[in-house]
């Protein structure tokens, strides 16, 4: 009979046993430990499916649960599977979730055996900055994945202003999944080879922007080592390979970058126009999470894996969010959106 387990990464002995297809609800209490008011008593509502190997979270309380650092949303429910790990509140309290056979002992024997055995706890320390998170859900879209191309061609539709689609499809998933399988959508993707894929942002934020992932399963900065420094200067040449397809390069400036803390799953290189012309440009966090340090450069993080052997992100980093609006031509401090939107027109070219 298999079983799941809940097991805290800060305190390795605290083990919570999962019932199959079975509600179980955590937060603030004796079962937990957290004592943090910040946790309601129930933060977190857990279901466990034993025989397909992952466990359905669902936030219930007011401030955010995450998983892999990527906030779910009250009410929003995210399918969660070993290796990753849930934050119970704030990014804070770290748990990951084991299957495990009991190999025919009863219950009890095996909750007794699994509660006394020791083993080896994992880094729990993480980043406890706030992502950026959109307002809006995204819905998901499926399609197999596409081969390699031995003569990967840009589309004609690749460089048209806007690039974004907002076609309504079946809710397959949680949002903060959606680019995992937007890169596999022959309609969004614009150029691929055998490392990487680049597709259209679906709410772009400038005339040109797109997104440059990896084919390989890599959640963010944070899995970087030394270990991918070809696959990240790979991926720069491809979004440099972006530009130079661009039909406006000479009139607008380009910059290729990550974002601190992604609210997406996946690794993702954006290369985006500084025109900043774009309907989906609506709130201060979409503005100053491309205009202040909250954007790394491409380069910059190069460097960085290649001497540090990992990405470095400064703390408190996403308080950049809640600067106020400024031009990033000018450094004019503008008070709304709005205003901002009709400054900048005077930097656009003539």
């Amino acid at each position: 009979m298999r079983a799941c387990w809940l097991v805290g990464k800060e305190k390795c002995s605290q083990r919570m046993k999962l019932p199959h297809l079975e509600a179980v609800v955590i937060g603030r209490g004796p079962e937990t430990g957290i004592t943090d008011k910040k946790c309601s008593r129930q933060q977190v509502q857990l279901k466990a499916d034993c025989n397909k190997g992952y466990v359905t979270v669902k936030q219930i309380g007011v401030n955010p649960t995450s998983v892999d650092l990527v906030n779910i949303g009250k009410g929003e429910e995210v399918k969660m599977k070993p290796g990753q790990v849930l934050h119970i509140v704030n990014k804070l309290y770290p748990y990951t979730v084991q299957f495990a056979e009991e190999l025919g002992k009863t219950v009890t024997e095996a909750e007794e055996k699994i509660q006394t055995s020791k083993t080896p706890c994992e880094d729990s320390s993480e980043n406890d900055d706030v992502e950026l998170v959109p307002r809006k859900t995204m819905k998901m879209e499926v399609a197999d994945r596409q081969g390699s191309s031995s003569n990967p061609k840009i589309s004609n539709t690749s460089v048209s202003p806007h690039g974004g689609t907002s076609s309504k499809k079946e809710h397959l998933g949680h949002w903060s999944q959606g680019l995992k399988s937007s890169m596999q959508d022959p309609k969004m993707q614009v150029y691929k080879d055998e490392k990487t894929v680049v597709i259209k942002d679906k709410y772009p934020k400038a005339r040109y922007h797109w997104l440059v992932l990896p084919w390989d399963p890599i959640s963010s900065l944070k899995s970087l080592t030394r270990d991918h420094l070809e696959l990240l200067e790979h991926m720069h040449a491809v979004g440099q390979k972006m530009i130079e397809q661009c039909p406006d390069r000479e009139s607008l400036e380009f910059r290729l970058g990550y974002h601190a803390i992604p609210s997406m799953s996946q690794l993702h290189l954006h290369v985006i126009s500084q025109d900043f012309d774009s309907p989906a440009l609506k709130t201060k966090k979409h503005w100053n999470s491309f205009t202040t340090d909250y954007f790394l450069n491409s380069e910059d993080v190069i460097e960085m894996v290649r001497s540090k052997g990992k990405v470095m992100v400064k703390d408190h980093v996403s308080e950049l969010l809640t600067l106020p609006l400024r031009c990033h031509r000018c450094k004019q401090q503008l008070s709304t959106i709005p205003q901002l939107k009709e400054h900048l027109r005077t930097h656009w070219p003539k």
